[in-house]
């Protein structure tokens, strides 16, 4: 063999042992995905205040999260840290802020899932807790059930000790009007404005995220366990009692070490019939796909099929975190050990 040829050899196999020796990139101990609600969200449409202002919160979740997770806190215990943050924030659907329903009524709507043990809970149509994260964690943790809805979920919160508030505590000037538009919208009569309410006032208009918007995490701890958790205010204007997707298990909401943890915003009764959150873990877990692959296999192609619109948040125990969403926006941060914190809101965004 000519010299040159051996030279090339050798330098072809010493790289070949570097490649070998260089450690692949570290899975991080903990992660951490939020979304503030998917709709309508376009960037002609939002004052730079305003904008500024989501990203602002976000970021903020985002470090609330981190600071749990970096401690050795468990996925559950930043899920509800995050959420509870979240559900005092006007910004979002969810808690104070939180839509009203044709009756002029705050209804809340909140789950939580631990992917470790699969527990869960979940409760709808709360109307004095003031954290419903907090009522969803009692239930799964404190009573023999998975569900408890309206005034029964609310004594059960007073029971266990969760703080409650006079429904007038979630009124927020900007969605009462938007209440008052969509009831003018479809004919319907406007109700009288809520006691305790405080006298009308001026208030930041925002374009309106379609008639649905969550909050929701989805996070992994340095144990290596998944969990999720959503809040919601509903849809504006829902009538009769509506549920949405977000409280039921396997539709906006699941966790399992075994595949994923998803918490999904959008337009319920599509997630609902096509159990978005179980899903995306079930192609993850039986088909091997990837966490985002399996997102957008789902949100892209069939949600979009059906005719749905919204997104998900979800992370494996492994570390892949994804996002996917069928709108022109969605409010969204995610963060990672040793990884910057990305806050994105527009479908242009990383």
């Amino acid at each position: 063999m000519a010299r040159a040829q051996l030279k090339s050899l050798v330098m072809i196999v010493a790289s070949g042992l570097a490649l070998l020796a260089t450690p692949a990139l570290a899975e991080p101990k903990w992660a951490l995905v939020i979304h503030g609600g998917a709709g309508v969200i376009e960037r002609k449409d939002l004052t730079p205040e305003t904008e500024a202002a989501y990203r602002a919160a976000m970021a903020k979740a985002a470090a609330t999260g981190s600071a749990v997770l970096d401690k050795g806190g468990s996925a559950m215990d930043a899920i509800e840290a995050v959420i509870r943050d979240l559900e005092d924030d006007p910004l979002f659907n969810a808690g104070r802020g939180a839509v009203f329903t044709a009756e002029g009524r705050n209804e809340l709507d909140a789950a939580v899932m631990d992917g470790k043990s699969l527990m869960a809970g979940s409760v709808a149509g709360v109307t004095r807790t003031r954290h419903p994260i907090s009522l969803a964690r009692a239930v799964m943790e404190k009573s023999r059930h998975v569900m408890m809805i309206g005034a029964g979920a609310d004594a059960f919160a007073a029971s266990v000790g969760l703080e409650q508030v006079d429904p007038s505590y979630f009124f927020t000037e900007r969605r009462w009007q938007g209440l008052v538009k969509e009831l003018a919208n479809q004919g319907l009569p406007v109700p009288v404005r809520p006691a305790g309410a405080p006298p009308p006032q001026a208030f930041q208009p925002i374009p309106d995220d379609r008639k649905f918007g969550t909050v929701g995490v989805a996070a992994l701890d340095s144990a290596g366990n998944v969990a999720a958790g959503t809040s919601t205010g509903g849809m504006t204007a829902k009538r009769w009692g509506r549920v949405g997707d977000a409280p039921i298990i396997g539709a906006g909401t699941y966790a399992s070490n075994q595949s994923c943890a998803v918490s999904a915003t959008g337009s319920g009764e599509y997630f609902i019939r096509l159990t978005v959150a179980r899903e995306i873990c079930a192609l993850v877990q039986y088909k091997g796909m990837t966490l985002q692959r399996a997102a957008d296999e789902v949100i892209q192609a069939r949600l979009t099929a059906l005719g749905g619109d919204g997104g998900v948040v979800a992370l494996t125990p492994d570390g892949q975190m994804a996002w996917s969403f069928n709108t022109s926006g969605m409010y969204r941060a995610r963060a990672a050990e040793g990884q910057p914190t990305v806050v994105s809101i527009y479908k242009d965004e990383q």
